[in-house]
């Protein structure tokens, strides 16, 4: 197992600097550029944006370019951001624990509820339960996300209202209200419409795969045996069933995990989240190369590392699987 580790480490190498030289040049050649902003602001000249382009250097060929940001990374250095001029890791650390404080709770609070849901589905399969369950899994599914965030603001934002104080029935934006003193429950109320928008989705996918991936393994001949041996159902449900279905959700949990770095795009918009996810779009539309690079590069990494991380898990839960 040490060596497979080691070698997938060693893997990840050349598989990062293809990416980055990838992502590098794309970024590089769409349209428009860190100085666009400026191109039609009638205070800057042209020698004003010739000075700009050669302090960024963005005019120069796109290999010395690329050269010249790996060796900076290389040293630890990801730059400045071209729109506030501080440093891209800076810019990056006042938004993760805002992403990972909204993603994490998502993301515990889906599994809480989807892996019973898809475990009961599944041992009742056909049930009204069953039925209840598959048919919410695929509306939540269906359900485009950024709209449900829409409907969640106009439902308990601005139409329900609070009876005693006549405010908003919930908060409808940021992580909490501007200029009140810290409170526990203000922000556990900015919370719960962003949970409810990205929990419903998580909640769906992976209480599908729970209930498919269980019902594969309860119909299986050790099952059987094991109901044959007059083991308790709940340890036949827990020790055995569980154990086997759970490797294909760990694949699902592998995947969501870099998420807590990247953010949702969508709900942090939506709701004014000050997350990765806000982060990445307001700088896209800035052509913020620096900080778009370090997102999309830190997010690569993390992908691979969490499948690596998934191939450890599927060993440790199932002995039959052995790296070399």
């Amino acid at each position: 197992m040490t060596r497979y580790i080691i070698r997938r480490l060693l893997q990840f190498i050349p598989l990062l600097f293809l990416i980055s030289v990838l992502l590098f040049t794309l970024l590089q050649i769409i349209p428009g550029g860190p100085t666009a902003a400026y191109a039609n602001n009638p205070e800057i000249t042209s020698e004003d944006l010739a000075r700009l382009e050669q302090r960024l250097g963005v005019n120069a060929p796109l290999p010395v370019q690329y050269g010249k940001w790996l060796g900076n990374v290389l040293r630890g250095d990801w730059g400045y951001s071209t729109v506030t001029q501080r440093p891209v890791l800076r810019e990056i650390a006042d938004r993760l624990p805002n992403t990972i404080y909204l993603m994490g709770i998502a993301f515990v609070v889906a599994l809480l509820i989807a892996i019973p849901m898809g475990l009961i589905a599944a041992l009742r399969q056909y049930s009204i339960f069953d039925t209840l369950t598959t048919t919410i899994v695929f509306a939540g599914q269906s359900i485009p996300i950024f709209w449900l965030g829409l409907v969640l603001i106009i439902v308990f934002h601005s139409t329900l209202k609070n009876p005693l104080t006549g405010a908003p029935l919930l908060p409808g934006d940021g992580m909490s209200t501007l200029g009140a003193p810290f409170s526990i429950g203000d922000y556990l109320a900015h919370l719960i419409l962003p949970v409810t928008m990205l929990a419903l989705y998580q909640t769906a996918q992976l209480t599908r795969f729970m209930r498919a991936s269980m019902l594969d393994v309860i119909h299986q001949d050790f099952i059987r045996t094991a109901h044959a041996k007059g083991l308790k159902e709940r340890v036949v449900v827990v020790r055995h069933a569980f154990k086997n279905a759970a490797l294909p959700l760990v694949t699902i949990l592998a995947l969501d995990l870099p998420g807590l770095f990247n953010g949702a795009v969508f709900t942090e918009t939506i709701f004014s989240w000050p997350g990765m996810g806000r982060l990445f779009i307001e700088r896209a539309f800035l052509f913020d190369y620096p900080v778009l690079m370090a997102i999309l590069m830190i997010n690569a990494a993390l992908i691979l590392f969490f499948n690596l991380v998934a191939d450890v898990v599927y060993a440790l839960v199932d002995p039959r699987i052995r790296y070399a």
